[in-house]
């Protein structure tokens, strides 16, 4: 488990009401270019990807990767929004709300926190005999 901060290629920021990240937590920080070999590390041993609303989440992934001509590795991901409606009919399905259901312990917004119970939700599904 590792969590990464990145400088953005500019320092204008979005969302910060929600992830509480600014300029200064960043501004001395690796690119994503200068990340992206520790990223690789640990998305090649990966068989899939996990994410709550994985399209959001791959959207960026790929975005990031065309920013700086990277490729990103060819890897499924695993939606746990579509997961926890479709193994245990969870609505609505906000990861605080799947976490709570769920009973695992969540820092909304805090990036490893949510990375962790990305990861619980399909390790509880795979328990129950989900395959991806």
């Amino acid at each position: 488990e590792r969590t990464l901060l990145i400088r953005p290629p500019s320092r204008q920021f979005t969302f910060t009401h929600i992830h509480g990240l600014r300029w200064d937590d960043v501004c001395d920080q690796p690119s994503f270019a200068e990340s992206w070999p520790a990223i690789l590390e640990y998305m090649e041993k990966a068989k899939f990807l996990v994410a709550h609303n994985a399209a959001f989440d791959r959207g960026v992934l790929t975005r990031c990767c065309e920013h700086y001509g990277l490729t990103a590795p060819a890897r499924q991901f695993i939606c746990t929004v579509q997961l926890a409606r479709a193994r245990w009919n969870i609505y609505p399905t906000r990861l605080p709300d799947v976490c709570r259901r769920l009973d695992i312990p969540l820092n909304h917004h805090e990036a490893g926190s949510d990375a962790r119970a990305c990861a619980e939700i399909a390790l509880r599904a795979r328990q129950e005999g989900w395959r991806p």
